[in-house]
């Protein structure tokens, strides 16, 4: 029976996981990751209104100290999240398999870094260069984007955008094009009779925008009567101008919602070695099996001589496997519980969360299920499970599969 009590882990290695969870793991349902999220989001917004707050000249003669204290906070805090993320970069699935300096160099290279360090890089330039302080004063608006890391909905966004930048781009071509035909065709029947409003192109388009964007201020109106029709026609057309680029975002945003689960999950699955070499079909299949939990440090998740119900994969966390013959420290990216479901037998060990764990199950029933539909992925858990057996040589299944064999060879 494993010992009473949680474990945790130790040294540089274990503060750099724990600090990995925290900062870069996603949502876990981790409590120090939930409480930095949230720390994080309201100093960003601070920062955003300290920046408004500070152009009312009343408001910065009477707080300008305490703006400027503020500031030196924030900045130190941005500092430190910027580094702790260069220092847990070695362990982010995407750059694991680089040395530690070339993980961190090619981490520093994404674009979340890149405006992390251009929110803290002005303010520690302006020591070595004269930097107007109005200028600096602008940089601090880049704040606002670092709410992207923290914000699914916006990460949304961005993808749904870039995903439909095409359709949008030709929307935007037709708008202009509407743009200039309107101001045009009111420049040739409005000009002579309004030469201050409609006298040329350029002039026309203001009220073209106006018209089509249905907001009609009213400074420049058609007096002809063909103008008239003309501008009626314009605003039917602003309305369907309007209703393309709506339609194709939110057509986008439809299909991000669909994908959102599979997206979020396939990073998961991406840090268990076992799937690596799936076909996207097959982890597709899987992402619609796999049961996301939580276990607290200290819990048993599995216990020997138990009836099997599904093996489990490690996504953040470390665990303990109690064998007959000694211990197996498990951590992210080992699964677990194979072997009972590929020959169906009693789990031939006890699992304990060594600390708080996310773990991916498959179900015995849905396993089944899955490798009956893909052979390849079968092959890789028998083959997987077969070489992990064979270094928990002290286990009895293992005694009476050395046996066995022996016998055969006899």
């Amino acid at each position: 029976m494993p010992p009473e009590g949680p474990h945790n882990a130790s040294g540089a290695h274990g503060l750099r996981r724990r600090l990995y969870v925290v900062l870069e793991a996603g949502k876990t349902g981790d409590l120090p990751s939930i409480i930095f999220d949230i720390f994080m989001v309201g100093l960003i917004l601070a920062n955003v209104a300290a920046f408004a707050l500070q152009t009312v000249p009343e408001v910065d003669a009477r707080y300008g100290a305490a703006f400027f204290r503020f500031e030196i906070f924030s900045i130190a805090i941005f500092t430190l999240e910027y580094f702790a993320r260069l220092w847990v970069a070695v362990d982010h699935p995407s750059v694991r398999h680089l040395s530690p300096l070339k993980a961190r160099a090619r981490w520093a290279l994404t674009w979340p870094m890149l405006i992390d360090l251009a929110v803290i890089a002005p303010f520690y330039l302006s020591f070595l260069f004269f930097i107007d302080l109005r200028v600096l004063r602008l940089f601090r608006l880049l704040r606002f984007l670092k709410l992207v890391r923290f914000s699914p909905a916006l990460a949304t966004f961005g993808r749904v955008l870039a995903a439909e930048s095409r359709a949008i781009m030709g929307a935007l071509i037709i708008m202009a094009g509407l743009l200039m035909t309107s101001a045009t065709a009111m420049y040739w029947i409005e000009g002579e009779v309004q030469p201050a409003h409609f006298g040329s192109v350029p002039d026309a388009m203001w009220w073209a925008i106006a018209t089509l964007t249905t907001v009609g201020y009213g400074d420049a109106v058609p007096v002809t009567l063909l103008g008239k029709l003309v501008g009626g026609v314009v605003m039917l057309l602003g309305l369907c101008m309007f209703a393309v680029p709506i339609a194709i975002v939110s057509s986008g945003f439809a299909q991000e919602i669909h994908r959102r689960d599979f997206v979020v999950n396939w990073d998961m699955v991406a840090r268990v070695p076992l799937f690596q070499g799936l076909e996207p079909y097959a982890v597709g299949d899987l992402l619609k099996l796999l049961q996301s939990q939580i276990i607290p440090a200290g819990t048993l998740i599995t216990q020997r001589g138990e009836d099997a119900d599904g093996m489990y994969f490690i996504v953040v966390g470390q665990a303990r496997a109690y064998l007959p013959g000694g211990v197996v420290d498990l951590e992210e990216g080992d699964f677990f519980g194979q072997m009972a479901l590929i020959d169906e037998r009693k789990r031939s060990a006890s699992v304990e969360a060594l600390t708080r764990c996310h773990v991916l199950k498959l179900s015995r029933a849905d396993f089944h299920r899955f490798v009956s539909r893909h052979e390849k992925a079968f092959e890789n858990i028998r083959e997987a499970a077969r070489a992990r057996q064979h270094a928990f040589d002290d286990s009895d299944e293992m005694a009476e599969e050395i046996a066995a064999e022996k016998e055969r060879e006899t």
